[in-house]
């Protein structure tokens, strides 16, 4: 919200500086977002032309010796065909920075003449888009003097970042009041509208709706024979520095209004209105081209206003281009309507229009100015453009009925820890409007009809505090609770947190990519129900929510390869969606490895190899990841199993699926199938993984949670190895499970190290060789005890895999 300082002025009685206004408007809640004390156009002066010669060099170009109040005259290079002796205009010295033309002036050379700086075109000062000439003022303007101070150029504008729940903020009225209600002045109020009025408005309205609340009220009224040409200069100054462009005097009296009382209006050319006007929702189907120059299809979810040819204008958002007031307007129609604030940013959102009237109806606006509003803006019709009101023909409003809050006093101490006295917050309430009605320690207050943002005796804390102050709010210290270092976080926030510190250890970095992914890709990876199909997407790439992480951290590695960092290893601790209800969003924990980027080091560097690294990233990297954030989940490891093969976007013999028992599924990890890498654009060595960290079960609740001590055995550790030949189709991870499960006391570790499949052990066979570390705790091992633990474990994998012992 942007306003300037004389604007603000006129609605605020104060003698209060530019640093205190901005000052109070934060400390009230109104935060300053920037300032521009227009100190840009502080160096242009005053100046007069004493002589106009032609160039000797340029038949278009004239040398000017100007006066700008100095004593000495300067020389400028001219080219504007109204320059000449005795004109006084607006003179930038070399140094001066030229808003309009983003150029900073030097002393030139132009032509062989030399040109010490420039006589300016009001496009050069960003007043208008005039520039057929430079700027010639009356005689008597001061020569030397400041152009800014005299052109009103110098007027500081103010941007205020306007929360959500302040509609009332969005004009400069609302806003004095705020600052009134504070201390910072008296509020201006402007005596109402008076003007004659002759005959009835002969356009009728009709509301043509099944739910009253979309159009609660409109008004009309027709001004006859208007002469509709530019608007005074007062008024282009002030909407030029909000960023509006003047269009003629009918629309930016609207646009006045919008800014200055919050009220968004509209005007129709009555000679292009056919019979009476409806307000009604559009048909499947019809279509409108709006003031943006911009053809829009339109549905029962959007509420227009037609006439008998068809659709004017769309309600509350923006008006009809073929409706619209030009310089050839007699009869001007000024609408002042109310609209339901949820249609209004649904039908907003869904056409992709954002306007200064959508951004105030779909807050709320005043529903008891909107009469006073109509008022007030054909006076302004009158004032500036002529010609003869009719009588407002008025439908569909039936009055505010205010919102009554109770409130106790008390409310303000426990909420804000501020010792406010009854009479105080009384005060402060009155001053913001509020009534309020009783006595002792509840009262009723009655909410006035521009704050449709309070609802309850919260809302009226914020207000006594916000205006008391809030810096008084002496900082305390948080209250300490008798349990020492209570748990704060659930166990999926300790759990996501967890798992990003694993992998960050692991040489990953985090990236977050979107939500929303194009339907192919969700497709591709499961998803693409119509359920998670964006009614509204912000780019037609990004139409689905995603089913996994795995798409965008892919093509994140891609447009890194893409630019020569080919060597990516990535991550992502997020949401993923497999349905629209609540229980459908997972917490996923995936990442992707390319190139060389290994746990162990990637490139091609001599001392990567001597570590191992430099090599392809594969199935066993992908697996490593997915189980370091298990174990840093806390997942007993030992429970954890592995079974080959996952979803279908992985390759099918080198991806795997790890389970918590036969029927829960905590991930899955591998190397992308080639299709998938195809379908995606995507190249190189790539293998990822995703973790559900929700599907891991709440950890056992412990009686303390004090570790227990640390004991090691005594007695030294022993390996052993074993081969088995089993079938081909035999998983490693079945043979460890059953070698481990021959004695848990004392086999501490298995690992495999080596795997033969050849004619001496048999067609269909494989070798599986497995390293058993076994570690003694109450006692030195004997032979018989090495033999007896054995022939468990040899028992162990014949029972469960059907292996027997290689000889």
């Amino acid at each position: 919200m942007k306003f300037t300082l004389s604007w603000l002025k006129e609605h605020l009685e104060t003698d209060a500086t530019l640093d205190e206004i901005c000052t109070r408007l934060t400390e009230i809640g109104l935060e300053v977002e920037d300032v521009d004390d227009k100190a840009a156009f502080k160096p242009f002066v005053i100046a007069r032309v004493v002589s106009a010669e032609k160039h000797p060099q340029a038949d278009r170009l004239k040398v000017l010796m100007v006066d700008t109040g100095s004593g000495t005259p300067v020389q400028v290079v001219c080219g504007a065909p109204n320059a000449r002796a005795g004109l006084v205009g607006a003179f930038a010295a070399p140094g001066t920075y030229v808003p309009g033309i983003d150029v900073t002036l030097a002393v030139g050379n132009i032509r062989g003449v030399e040109s010490r700086g420039m006589m300016c075109s009001e496009k050069e000062m960003q007043i208008s888009d005039n520039h057929d000439g430079i700027i010639d003022l009356p005689d008597d303007a001061p020569v030397g003097q400041s152009y800014a101070a005299y052109a009103h150029l110098d007027d500081p504008v103010m941007e205020i970042n306007l929360t959500p729940n302040r509609p009332d903020c969005t004009s400069i009225h609302g806003i004095a009041r705020d600052l009134a209600a504070s201390g910072l002045g008296t509020l201006k109020t402007r005596a109402a509208p008076s003007f004659a009025v002759e005959g009835e408005t002969p356009v009728k309205l009709t509301l043509d709706l099944d739910d009253p609340k979309l159009c609660p009220g409109f008004a009309l009224r027709l001004v006859r024979g208007v002469r509709n040409g530019p608007s005074p200069r007062w008024m282009q100054q002030r909407l030029l520095a909000i960023g509006l462009r003047p269009i003629n005097a009918l629309v930016d009296i609207t646009n006045y209004m919008t800014f200055d009382q919050g009220r968004p209006m509209h005007v129709f050319d009555a000679a292009k209105v056919t019979g009476n006007l409806t307000v009604r929702r559009a048909r499947e189907g019809e279509t409108v081209l709006a003031l943006d120059q911009r053809e829009y299809k339109l549905g029962p979810n959007n509420v227009v206003i037609s006439d008998e040819d068809g659709i004017e204008s769309i309600g509350g958002i923006m008006g009809g281009e073929h409706s619209g007031c030009d310089e050839n307007t007699v009869d001007v129609l000024i609408e002042s309507a109310l609209w339901d604030p949820m249609n209004i940013a649904k039908s907003g959102r869904s056409l992709g229009i954002i306007t200064d009237a959508r951004y105030r109806f779909e807050r709320g606006v005043d529903p008891e100015y909107m009469v006073p509003g109509l008022e007030r803006t054909t006076e302004l019709v009158l004032e500036l453009c002529g010609g003869m009101a009719a009588r407002a023909e008025v439908v569909g409003y039936k009055g505010h009925e205010p919102k009554v809050v109770d409130f106790p006093y008390s409310e303000v101490k426990r909420l804000t820890g501020l010792e406010v006295s009854t009479e105080e917050s009384n005060a402060i309430l009155a001053r913001l409007g509020f009534m309020v009605s009783g006595s002792g320690e509840r009262v009723a207050v009655s909410v006035p009809s521009w704050r449709p943002d309070v609802d309850g005796k919260a809302d009226l804390v914020e207000e006594v505090m916000r205006i008391h102050g809030v810096d008084n709010i002496k900082p305390a210290p948080l209250e300490s609770h008798a349990a020492v270092n209570g748990r704060i976080l659930t166990t999926l926030q300790i759990r996501t947190r967890a798992a990003k510190r694993a992998l960050a250890s692991r040489g990953m970095l985090e990236a977050v990519t979107w939500s929303f992914i194009p339907e192919d890709q969700a497709k591709l990876f499961g998803g693409g129900s119509p359920a998670l199909r964006l009614a509204n997407p912000i780019a037609a790439e990004m139409s689905d929510m995603r089913p996994s992480l795995l798409p965008g951290l892919l093509t994140a590695a891609q447009r890194n390869a893409d630019k020569g960092y080919g060597d990516v290893a990535i991550f992502e601790v997020s949401g993923t969606y497999e349905n629209d209800r609540p229980d459908g969003q997972r917490r996923v924990a995936g990442g992707i490895r390319r190139g060389t980027a290994s746990l162990a080091g990637g490139g091609r560097m001599w001392s990567n190899a001597v570590k191992g690294g430099g090599k392809p990233v594969d199935v066993f990297d992908a697996k490593a990841d997915a189980l370091a954030v298990m174990e840093a989940c806390g997942l007993p490891m030992g429970n954890i199993q592995i079974e080959q093969g996952g979803p279908e976007w992985y390759h099918p013999g080198r991806s795997g699926t790890i389970k918590m028992g036969p029927k829960v599924v905590l991930g899955y990890f591998g190397e992308f199938h080639p299709l998938t890498l195809e379908a995606l654009d995507v190249s190189g060595a790539l293998c990822g993984f995703e973790v559900y960290l929700d599907a891991m079960a709440e950890p056992k609740k412990k009686a303390t949670r004090t570790k227990p001590a640390l004991e090691l055995s005594p007695f030294q550790a022993v390996k052993r190895d074993f081969a088995f030949v089993v079938d081909k189709t035999v998983e490693s991870g079945a043979i460890i499970k059953a070698a481990t499960g021959a004695d848990r006391k004392l086999v501490t570790g298995v690992n495999v190290f080596d795997i033969f499949e050849g004619a001496s052990v048999g067609e269909g066979k494989k070798s599986v060789a497995i390293e058993v570390q076994i570690q003694p705790v109450e006692r030195t091992l004997t032979d018989e005890d090495f033999e007896a633990l054995t022939q468990k474990i040899v028992a162990s994998v014949a029972k469960f895999t059907g292996g027997v012992l290689r000889s």
